[in-house]
């Protein structure tokens, strides 16, 4: 299992377009990958659970992954989220 924190600083925060990046990316692993905010913890490959965590600019997320690619899918989630998502 590997895990690294990151904070969202674009401006709409984890919303529709940028979430689905997120899960288009995480869908390229197959490693199972959460995404942790406070004390909820979802699916990274799960639209709604994603949007569910009302995740806006300034939050700090924990991503977890756990797999044969976990190190690769955090590293290449944490670049999406250091480009603001491509935007």
């Amino acid at each position: 299992m590997y895990t690294q924190e990151i904070t969202v600083n674009n401006e709409v925060g984890l919303h529709a377009r940028p979430a689905t990046f997120f899960i288009q990316k995480a869908n390229e692993f197959k490693s199972g990958i959460w995404v942790e905010k406070e004390d909820r913890r979802v699916n990274a490959k799960s639209l709604l659970g994603v949007l569910s965590l009302g995740i806006v600019k300034g939050t700090t997320i924990t991503l977890i992954a756990d797999g044969s690619d976990e190190k690769d899918a955090v590293a290449a989630l944490v670049d999406l989220v250091k480009d603001n998502f491509g935007e």
